[in-house]
């Protein structure tokens, strides 16, 4: 009975990811525009629909988290105005770099910085939080790190976007781990709020010298983006976390940039070199090393899960 119960619960962890896999399509479509100008409506139009949602179906949701940090003591308060603006520049940072990679440099690059993302989160909580890590994790986090030393022997220039998707998206998770006690949809929509109050006025700059129209072809491919890329595989992913456990979570992850290795080498004929791939296979081994044990690992009180599977919250 309980497996029946939970398939609801993994379909929808499986299509998140799934939709996440096929990102690489609606980014290309826009790989005319400039990078900034496709942050630029996405965040506004992904802002406007959770707003829209928070308002008129979530108004409870908001409500209560008003309420917590009303009574919250002064340090807490501090703690949460802090930790949401900084998540929502850094989830900015993030979506433009990996925005910009995939048109301009290549789709391997993003993806691996998403097999990348889970292990140096780990870290980063070892380092920050004091959380926990196994020997075998240990192990991950070396193989990782020959991994990336081959990406930078062969392109010195893709690990260090490799890095920065990475590292925004890592230090993004640490802070809403921070502030796990909070609704990760009302914070969502404050941080991309916030985010966008600040580059709002700033649209010349993020269009840049480009002369090219803002046709209906271009809304529609970032309204594709901002809707069915973002907004509906985050509220997928809560639902399935409401009731599978972390590890389950942080299998179901890696459907993700493995399908974003298998389009760019199958659909957009994207070439790599034996280094890349020595790198890459590293980089899988790593994964499975570090998930090896996931019966061991229990389910959240609020339903985050433990690094490295906290990524599951991606928002690419």
């Amino acid at each position: 009975m309980k497996t029946i119960k939970a398939n609801p619960f993994y379909a929808a962890g499986i299509a998140a990811f799934l939709i996440w896999g096929f990102i690489p399509f609606p980014l290309k479509a826009l790989a005319d525009y400039p990078s900034g100008l496709i942050l630029y409506f996405r965040v506004a139009l992904s802002v406007g629909l959770l707003l829209f949602i928070s308002v008129f179906f979530r108004r409870g949701n908001i409500q209560a988290t008003l309420k917590t940090v009303k009574y919250a003591a002064p340090k807490e308060k501090r703690q949460f105005i802090v930790y949401t603006l900084l998540g929502g520049l850094l989830l900015t940072t993030n979506w433009l770099t990996f925005i910009y990679v995939v048109n301009h440099i290549n789709i391997q690059t993003g993806s691996f910085s998403y097999l990348l993302c889970p292990i140096l989160t780990a870290v980063l909580g070892f380092l920050l939080l004091k959380e926990e890590l196994r020997p075998n994790q240990w192990l991950a986090i070396g193989l990782s790190v020959v991994s990336c030393i081959l990406i930078g022997t062969g392109e010195l220039t893709s690990l260090l976007f490799s890095l920065m998707i990475a590292l925004s998206y890592a230090f993004y998770l640490i802070t809403q781990r921070i502030l796990r006690a909070y609704d990760k949809i009302v914070l969502l929509t404050l941080q991309l709020l916030l985010a966008f109050m600040l580059i709002g006025p700033f649209y010349s700059f993020f269009k840049g010298d480009a002369t090219i129209a803002l046709d209906g072809k271009f809304f529609l491919s970032v309204s594709i983006l901002s809707a069915l890329f973002t907004v509906l595989p985050l509220f997928l992913n809560l639902f399935a976390l409401k009731e599978l456990t972390s590890g389950t979570i942080g299998i179901l992850m890696y459907i993700n940039p493995i399908m974003n290795f298998v389009i760019a080498f199958v659909y957009f004929n994207e070439e790599t070199t034996a280094v890349k791939v020595a790198a890459y296979v590293l980089i899988f081994i790593s994964v499975i090393i570090y998930n090896l044990n996931l019966k061991k690992r229990r389910k959240t009180a609020d339903g985050m899960p433990v690094p490295p599977t906290s990524a599951a919250t991606t928002l690419k």
